[in-house]
């Protein structure tokens, strides 16, 4: 997984989400739950590379970051809550899509837990 459209696709295929651009800079893309318009994902180019934001259990934040260089503390966000993969092609699929589940999961209303 390296492009946006492939981040934004599986998102999208998470229950109940939505895209949308609240920065008016569409170079932000932001993955949304419906109900609660929580952020469990946000998407964007920097440094040449897709970048993808998410929400982690501070007790695996560092041990994402310890397994992949490409994997480091948030930008823009609380870097204890949140990590930023940079995708460009060193962190597996499967781990990336793990990530971005633990993320939606992680701020998914309580009630649905």
């Amino acid at each position: 997984m390296r492009e946006r459209k492939e981040v934004i696709e599986f998102c999208l295929g998470l229950n109940d989400t939505y895209e949308d651009y609240p920065f008016h800079d569409f170079n932000w893309t932001v993955m949304r739950h419906k109900d609660n318009k929580k952020m469990f994902a946000a998407v964007y180019e920097h440094k040449g590379d897709i970048w993808v934001n998410v929400k982690c259990d501070p007790n695996l934040t560092y041990m994402w970051r310890n397994s992949f260089e490409s994997v480091v503390p948030a930008y823009h966000m609380n870097k204890e809550h949140w990590n930023s993969i940079i995708l460009d092609g060193s962190v597996p699929e499967e781990d990336i899509k793990l990530m971005i589940s633990d993320s939606y999961e992680l701020t998914i209303n309580k009630s649905k837990r």
